[in-house]
């Protein structure tokens, strides 16, 4: 069974209606995605918005940081299971297979990341971001010390920080606007 065939629940605009960097920038994930994510699709009615959702994504998933890639694919897939968003399940559950070359990996980080066999690290770090998910007021110093130990640095505590506030905010976001991922998404890196 297809999921629905609307990208969110408010009207959008036109593409040939947008101005010409947002047309630039998607024409930019055509070529190097093979689509176009409709999480930006989403913003393409708030121009200002999608400018500043774009360049702060890209700077927070692909920037520098003490994190892999994959590291910020595994907290935003443990993040948006813990709020059960749909857009973001399938769409960087998909980002983890592909980067990890391991479809039950995405699969395990979308339905329960405690039964996938990680290294200390990465199961200190995803256990954070879930806390910081579920309960926030009782992430501490202890939570803090606990990803030290197992040698994450100040700044990686940050960037862990960051990933995860960001896709609770990009998480709510898409339930707010019933937002679809693009179907494509489904059948790939699998």
């Amino acid at each position: 069974m297809p999921q629905p065939a609307h990208i969110v629940r408010i009207p959008l605009p036109e593409a040939e209606g947008l101005e010409d960097d947002l047309q630039a920038y998607l024409a930019k994930c055509d070529d190097k995605l093979g689509l176009r994510p409709y999480v930006l699709l989403a913003y393409t009615g708030r121009p200002e918005k999608f400018r500043t959702f774009s360049r702060f994504y890209n700077q927070l998933m692909l920037g520098e940081s003490g994190l892999s890639k994959l590291e910020r694919e595994m907290i935003a897939v443990v993040v948006s299971s813990a709020n059960r968003c749909y857009y973001c399940l399938v769409a960087h559950g998909q980002a983890v297979r592909e980067l990890s070359g391991d479809p039950q990996l995405g699969e395990m980080m979308a339905m329960n990341y405690r039964v996938a066999e990680l290294e200390g690290r990465q199961r200190t770090m995803l256990d954070f971001a879930w806390t910081l998910t579920t309960a926030p007021h009782d992430i501490g110093e202890s939570n803090r010390q606990a990803l030290r130990d197992v040698g994450f640095s100040d700044a990686d505590i940050f960037d862990i920080s960051d990933v995860a506030a960001f896709f609770n905010y990009t998480n709510r976001m898409a339930h707010g606007l019933d937002m679809m991922p693009n179907p494509e998404y489904h059948a790939m890196s699998r």
